[in-house]
């Protein structure tokens, strides 16, 4: 079964995250804030990363940089879903690595399609 990392520090957001990749056939990994998710994305290297951009510790944006730059993850496609909806920061979150950027509140559909995209 292929393994999702969803990194929010928002309880009710992982809940949500998690029902969509669960209902693709995932089996869910938690992290709460930016430190945990990254070490997690290094030491258990899940199949794919739904990353929030505001976090305590460590923001999204400088998580999908770093497991970008590390060869062990720099594989691993990263969804980012976040509050920050401007122009600027989609860029910035496409730049850092990000396979995809979706807005909260999210439609499934839109993270569906993506994840989808994202394993071809």
């Amino acid at each position: 079964m292929p393994r999702a990392l969803i990194i929010d520090d928002s309880a009710v957001e992982r809940k949500i995250i998690a029902k969509v990749m669960t209902a693709l056939g995932y089996s869910i990994i938690e992290a709460t804030d930016g430190e945990e998710g990254e070490l997690k994305a290094k030491t258990i290297k899940p199949d794919i990363i739904v990353l929030d951009v505001v976090m305590p510790k460590k923001d999204g944006f400088q998580v999908c940089r770093s497991l970008k730059k590390a060869p062990e993850t720099a594989n691993i496609p990263v969804i980012m879903i976040t509050s920050k909806n401007q122009d600027s920061d989609k860029f910035w979150g496409l730049k850092q690595g990000a396979i995809a950027y979706l807005i909260k509140p999210f439609n499934e559909e839109d993270l569906i399609s993506a994840v989808t995209k994202a394993m071809v």
